[in-house]
């Protein structure tokens, strides 16, 4: 197979769509933990340089590689943490901090331990985690309706109409029709778009206990309970198989070498790989690693013009963003749920992984994914039938 052979329309627009949900739904996070770890404006824009490069080239790299829809993302959990815990940590620490964290998860993926652990974890448990992770995009559709009821219903009306006459068509439909309607109600705001290429800035690092323990562990472990553990959920229950130990471990590589110029955690995507995962991706599963591919183009035009992209992105409105992102996930979100409640013996622990995921709750400062799989877990083995 070939990346000219298997190109489509409906994938191009998926990895549009993805990277826009991935950079919109959290790009603002990124901004603030930079800042907080005392990131100039040239700092923060290397960050996204760094950040948009790493996405980017594992993208394309891992998918062209093993022909499936691999998709990587930055850690938001992880960005979220460094808000708070870099408080008082000197800049150069807090990217040696990122670059022990980048060895841990390169060290973890190649040394097969990650992949010896989720091996463990059920499909129907998997793909109750899965669901649970997505399904609040498929809630804020309905949400948008509240503050933009025109722009969510034509665009619904698009994708249903997309769904009845060309499925394949039903996201870049439901898209063209979002973008028109908020043109013709003034809601695009491009007049802020201007082209400026980013420039990467080296901050050599510097290695403290301080920052390994108040920084490195903990991006460590939130990288791979929030962000990894769903990611491969996602991978699975849409029906793939990679090499874990490999893809983990390269993502590791990619963050090693950009960690110096900001990269702060790269990590298997979840919620927008769905995306490239889906029917709306393209109807047949062997040609949607295209997706993934054009994803990751649009990752290295973030890396390289990320104040360009940053504003065009922040000219859509919320309600598009979500709109689209709730739309493009209904089928995934369908297939998660039919998978997880297939198995009568495993239906309960899996609703319960389910709902936990869905719940949102953070503990110890790790998200939902991860309590979801610890609550999945509980509830199966308490309930498996006794030997006799």
């Amino acid at each position: 197979m070939s990346f000219a052979k298997d190109v489509s329309l409906s994938a191009v627009v998926a990895g549009f769509v993805t990277v826009l949900v991935g950079f919109t739904s959290s790009a603002a996070i990124v901004f603030q933990a930079a800042h907080a770890a005392g990131a100039d404006a040239a700092q923060i824009a290397s960050w996204m340089w760094a950040l948009g490069l790493g996405m980017g080239i594992t993208c394309i790299a891992l998918s062209l590689r093993h022909r499936v829809p691999v998709v990587t993302a930055w850690s938001t959990p992880g960005a979220a943490m460094l808000i708070t815990s870099t408080a008082g940590i000197p800049l150069e620490q807090t990217i040696g901090a990122f670059v022990v964290s980048a060895a841990l998860i390169t060290v973890a993926g190649f040394s097969r331990a990650f992949e010896r652990v989720i091996d463990r974890i059920p499909l129907s448990l998997a793909s109750g985690l899965f669901a649970g992770v997505l399904v609040r995009f498929g809630f804020e559709v309905f949400v948008a309706l509240k503050t933009q009821c025109a722009l969510v219903l034509a665009m619904a009306a698009a994708y249903l109409l997309g769904r009845r006459l060309k499925p394949r068509y039903a996201v870049p439909g439901a898209l063209l029709a979002g973008i028109v309607v908020a043109a013709a109600q003034g809601l695009l705001h491009l007049s802020d778009v201007s082209l400026a290429p980013a420039v990467p800035v080296w901050i050599t690092p510097h290695f403290s206990m301080s920052a390994l323990v108040g920084v490195a562990l903990p991006l460590f472990i939130v990288t791979m309970a929030s962000q990894n553990v769903p990611g491969v959920a996602v991978i699975r229950a849409s029906g793939y198989c990679v090499p874990l130990s490999s893809v983990i471990g390269w993502t590791g590589v990619a963050n090693l070498v950009l960690a110096p110029f900001g990269a702060f955690a790269l990590n298997l995507a979840a919620i927008t790989a769905a995306i490239c995962m889906g029917r709306e991706a393209h109807e047949d599963p062997a040609r949607r690693w295209v997706a993934s591919v054009a994803a990751g183009i649009f990752y290295v035009a973030i890396g390289l013009f990320g104040a360009t992209v940053g504003a065009l992105f922040a000219a859509f409105p919320r309600e598009l963003v979500m709109a689209i992102a709730g739309l493009a996930l209904i089928g995934t979100i369908g297939n998660g749920l039919a998978i997880a409640m297939a198995n009568e013996r495993e239906r309960e622990p899996a609703l319960v992984t389910f709902l936990v995921t869905a719940s949102g709750v953070t503990l110890a400062g790790i998200g939902s994914a991860f309590w979801g799989v610890v609550a999945g877990v509980v509830t199966l083995l308490v309930l498996r039938p006794r030997a006799t």
